[in-house]
């Protein structure tokens, strides 16, 4: 069965920077895969962050450009969110995904709290 596994988030003040990481397993060759990130703040639906391809180009939704960034390990068969410039609108519980074969897989979700 495929994992997910998300670390990092927390309580971080505006203006600050967290790193989210999303480690896969049972993935055979993860590196032709590509990784989702969403988000969903509450009483909001879940929305789209950013996501990396195979060939590690990346997309962002337009709130987050030029703040987030994305990065992938395929020997660690982990990625990365870097977070930097947090706004109190980027709280929410943050996913990774990966859709292998027409089934998706979830990360457990990290919660990101920005508030002074």
């Amino acid at each position: 069965q495929v994992q997910l596994v998300q670390s990092g988030g927390g309580l971080v003040q505006p203006g600050g920077s967290l790193r989210l990481s999303c480690a896969a397993s049972r993935i055979r060759f993860f590196s032709l895969y590509s990784i989702y990130w969403y988000r969903q703040a509450p009483g909001r639906q879940r929305e789209w962050v950013a996501n990396i391809g195979v060939s590690g180009s990346t997309n962002y939704e337009d709130s987050v450009k030029g703040r987030f960034t994305l990065s992938r390990d395929n020997a660690k068969m982990t990625v990365y969110l870097q977070m930097n410039s947090l706004k109190p609108e980027d709280t929410a519980v943050y996913y990774c995904n990966v859709n292998i074969d027409g089934s998706d897989y979830w990360g457990q979700g990290t919660q990101v709290t920005v508030s002074s």
